[in-house]
């Protein structure tokens, strides 16, 4: 993890990923569907084997924001499709398969901004974030959440979709993936919880906009642990039918989530029994929780393995 964190040797892999990715998905990983409120649209970008970026557009004045551009060429290409202005980068974390983008778009885009946590080091970062920060693009309201636990500086954004009549709306980077969260590079599960909590307390329309397209193996990995949750039933039925289609699986909702997500059931008798956790008396609850999580978290990490 390190050389592929803070050293060269990362930001070759990455350029290998990209190009590797280019030949074997030259129209991205899966078919998006674009997302369109009163004044605002969210195009999914699929980008390297298993990454989205996402362009967020005022649709009014035609100013645009980029979430992760992992491959500046697809970004490029959208924005070009798209006829936008692009003002601004929101990278969620350091990570090249998120980050690696940034240098480029800035050589094309000279006004462009880079927002990001000064924890993190973001290639490129003009315009360092904290906490509950909020900045604007066009009509675009983004609020950046630091979210730690994956990397030491992760941040979330939440565009505001009260102005369009939409719900909030989450991306999540490598927090939270449908039925699945990022793995705890940089984080303890204690901390990882809390940065969970943080998401979840957005609300349950709250659109999830995930850094990956992880649905399927999330989903079956989930489905190992709660043997008896229709919810996670019927979201697997549905996955594999969009996945056969190559189809992307994004947006879910946090409500939604909470059905079936192991990482956001910590709370659940269920799953804990199902993971043979027991609280001990003494324990504080959300001690307990972190538990729970280190051991699903611990789980999949042997999973994904296999």
């Amino acid at each position: 993890y390190s050389l592929y964190a803070r050293t060269r040797l990362g930001y070759l892999f990455y350029q290998r990923q990209v190009r590797k990715a280019r030949e074997r998905y030259p129209h991205g990983h899966s078919a998006p569907q674009p997302c369109c409120f009163p004044g605002v649209k969210i195009l999914p970008i699929p980008v390297l084997s298993n990454n989205y970026s996402y362009l967020v557009i005022d649709t009014d004045s035609g100013r645009a924001a980029v979430v992760d551009p992992s491959d500046p060429l697809a970004v490029q290409a959208a924005i070009e499709e798209e006829g936008v202005m692009l003002e601004a980068i929101f990278c969620t974390h350091k990570h090249w398969d998120h980050s690696g983008g940034n240098a480029a778009l800035r050589q094309q885009h000279g006004s462009c901004k880079v927002y990001g946590s000064a924890l993190d080091a973001i290639p490129e970062l003009t315009n360092p974030l904290t906490d509950k920060e909020k900045v604007s693009v066009g009509c675009l309201t983004f609020e950046a959440l630091a979210t730690p636990g994956h990397t030491v500086g992760h941040m979330a954004y939440v565009l505001d979709g009260g102005p369009f009549g939409g719900p909030p709306c989450l991306f999540s980077g490598d927090l939270l993936f449908l039925a699945g969260c990022g793995r705890l590079f940089e984080g303890s599960p204690e901390t990882m919880l809390a940065s969970l909590d943080v998401a979840v307390g957005l609300g349950e329309d709250t659109l999830l906009w995930p850094g990956h397209e992880y649905a399927l193996e999330c989903l079956t990995f989930a489905s190992l642990l709660e043997l008896d949750n229709p919810a996670l039933e019927q979201k697997l039925r549905w996955a594999t039918q969009q996945r056969q289609e190559k189809r992307s699986t994004c947006p879910s909702t946090l409500g939604e989530e909470q059905t079936y997500n192991p990482f956001l059931r910590t709370h659940r008798p269920e799953l804990q029994a199902a993971l043979g956790l027991r609280w001990a008396g003494g324990e504080h609850p959300n001690a307990f929780r972190a538990r729970v999580l280190k051991e699903v978290r611990r789980r999949k990490d042997l999973y994904k393995a296999t």
